[in-house]
């Protein structure tokens, strides 16, 4: 399987078949496994082995086979699914840290990943943010009691790219763990390990599964990281993602690769069209020559990516008006769906931040976050052209 490209490792990694030889994925809907002896039940509790299940909570065949296949995709040795996206963040950091330890986190970062900081901080953990593409404020927040690292490798809503190598090797001076939210980037166009990260994280509720269907999460890291330091915490704290979602990201994984390649290619379109429009402030988009960082963007993506930020003139009421008006797109607050999708972070996603960090976050009230789907180019294209005539 090593020698592998990766569309044929999201087709076909991590398969195992039962003995009646089933072509897609079989859904193992069990809560527990029986044991042939109580001494076989004894062996288990002391020493599991790859097909050796003990409860759903710890391990399910098919979560198994979803576990397998996102490590082979994102070159880790292994990986622990979850029940969401945030309870991989969660869990990744969670696990790591303790009263005493400090972390250094990027300040531009999903409202709930904030929130899980916030709630470390009152467990005794020391959080110090800073600006993500400013190496200079990386270093300078280092400490001997460093512990841990965090950020998104492109930051939501605002997509700024983070330089994930340098950064790496500055947490990694330390002695501290880099963990990488690599939700923008996906599993497709990440070269996160390749650049350093210890742990990577996503949310699988996203590209993964693609279609708007089931929430999901996966942290992949080292076999040490992940059997030795995370799947304690998680498989006591239960945060086990159900056979049936693991099911369901498999089957997502078979396109993710297709269907990643097409949004992006359509987001660059997009991003090109709509630059320079004459209602929009900004197009906010790392595949342009004009995004500070599209240079970083292309080392470590090579495309960028799935998502386009636009800020319309005249703020929220204009912004309001804009997503009222679409058709094609949808207003929700999810992202990498099959289907277009657009989001007021001001008032959804990153709502409950005070005016001052989204002052400082760029998340200004004419921001608004375009998650392109797969649907033809020239009917996004058409439907934000026509919404934008009524601003």
């Amino acid at each position: 399987m090593a020698d592998w490209k990766t569309r044929t490792k999201l087709v076909h990694a991590g398969a195992r078949r039962s003995q009646y030889g089933e072509m897609s994925e079989a859904i193992f809907l069990t809560q527990g496994f029986v044991y042939d002896t109580a001494e076989q039940a004894e062996a288990r509790f002391i020493e599991t082995g790859p097909d050796e299940f003990i409860y759903a909570r710890y391990g399910n065949p098919t979560v198994r086979m979803f576990e397998e296949r996102i490590a082979a995709i994102e070159g880790t040795e292994d990986a622990f699914a979850t029940a969401s996206g945030m309870a991989a963040v969660n869990g990744a950091l969670t696990a790591l840290l303790k009263a005493g330890d400090h972390v250094v986190a990027a300040r531009a970062l999903f409202g709930s990943c904030l929130y899980v900081l916030e709630v470390l901080g009152r467990f005794g953990v020391e959080v110090t943010l800073v600006d993500g593409t400013d190496l200079d404020q990386w270093r300078a927040a280092m400490r001997a009691d460093t512990k841990a690292v965090f950020l998104e490798s492109v930051s939501n809503p605002t997509l700024e790219v983070i330089d994930v190598r340098s950064v790496a090797e500055i947490a990694h001076k330390v002695g501290a763990t880099l963990v990488v939210d690599n939700v923008f980037a996906t599993p497709t166009f990440s070269q996160a390990v390749a650049l350093g990260a210890d742990v990577v994280v996503y949310s699988a509720t996203k590209h993964i599964d693609g279609s708007g269907r089931c929430l999901g999460g996966v942290v992949c890291g080292t076999k040490h990281y992940i059997r030795k330091v995370l799947e304690p915490y998680l498989k006591h704290t239960g945060a086990a993602m159900s056979p049936f979602n693991a099911w369901v990201m498999l089957k997502g994984l078979e396109t993710l690769d297709l269907r990643v390649r097409q949004q992006a290619a359509s987001a660059q379109t997009i991003a090109d069209a709509l630059q320079g429009h004459a209602k929009l402030a900004s197009v906010i988009y790392p595949g342009l020559k004009t995004h500070p960082h599209h240079a970083i963007a292309m080392d470590q993506m090579g495309a960028g990516g799935t998502v386009v930020t636009l800020e319309i003139k005249g703020g929220q009421a204009a912004a309001f008006r804009f997503l009222n008006a679409l058709e094609i797109i949808k207003i929700s607050n999810n992202l990498g769906d099959a289907k277009s999708i657009i989001t007021h972070p001001a008032t959804t996603t990153h709502q409950r931040l005070p005016p001052e960090q989204k002052v400082l976050l760029g998340i200004t009230p004419g921001l608004v976050r375009l998650s392109i789907g797969i649907e033809d180019v020239e009917d996004i294209l058409a439907d934000l052209t026509q919404a934008l005539m009524q601003v």
